[in-house]
């Protein structure tokens, strides 16, 4: 099992057949190869295991700064005093703001590391933001630490031993080599991910299930009651 920072360097020394005492790789540069691969393959896609949620006061300002630690325009889900906010495009968000100074659409929008509330809909009480953060880089020193993958998606620590492995093999000069193992680990992720989304496909929407029934006028009475499957 491929879990702790200290596993990854030992199974790229074992398929790399190469050692440190030799000189060549130094615990230090196989650290920083380790931290490397995991920041890439984190970023890889949008992983149900670097989801977060932050808690903080509304302030009432318009401008706000985004959690620290967090990717850039990543919030995907804003609550204020528990009303739910709608995200826009931001040049939508200043063309509101411009046309609407008063108006009162619970909206908001992200640019540049800030997240923008349109203070007008009357919105207190606790922002709540859901989002996306950026892993903790490996700590060189510690051959424990775990990787975002370990614990939920192991095989994800065997996509950062191949890309370190490909890392060796470009300083190695052997191009062809370091290209098909970061193919390998391309390949793992990315196998992961359509596992991920093959479980998320189920999940069902209010809008397809429909919030309102439709109603008929003519007939009378709701369209599923209308007309039933083997009804004749």
């Amino acid at each position: 099992m491929i879990n702790t920072q200290g596993d990854i360097i030992n199974d790229v020394l074992v398929q790399s057949n190469v050692s440190t005492t030799a000189g060549f790789y130094t615990d230090s540069m196989l650290s920083t190869f380790a931290s490397k691969a995991q920041t890439w393959a984190a970023a890889r896609h949008k992983w149900p295991f670097t989801e977060g949620r932050v808690s903080t006061t509304f302030a009432g300002t318009e401008e706000n700064g985004y959690p620290e630690g967090w990717k850039p325009d990543s919030i995907r889900i804003l609550q204020v005093g528990g009303k739910l906010l709608k995200k826009v495009g931001y040049a939508d968000f200043l063309r509101y703001k411009e046309d609407y100074p008063q108006g009162t659409e619970k909206i908001y929008s992200d640019h540049g590391g800030l997240y923008f509330i349109n203070t007008a809909s009357g919105v207190s009480g606790t922002t709540v933001l859901w989002g996306q953060f950026l892993p903790p880089k490996l700590d060189a020193t510690d051959t424990s630490a775990l990787t975002v993958f370990s614990g939920t998606a192991e095989e994800g620590n065997e996509a950062i031993v191949e890309e370190m492995i490909s890392y060796c093999l470009k300083r190695e000069k052997n191009l062809t080599e370091s290209v098909a193992h970061h193919q390998n680990a391309v390949l793992i992720l990315d196998g992961l991910w359509k596992r991920i989304q093959d479980e998320q496909y189920q999940n069902h929407t209010i809008a397809g299930d429909g919030m309102f029934k439709r109603f008929s006028v003519v007939e009378g009475g709701f369209k599923e009651d209308i007309f039933k499957r083997d009804q004749f």
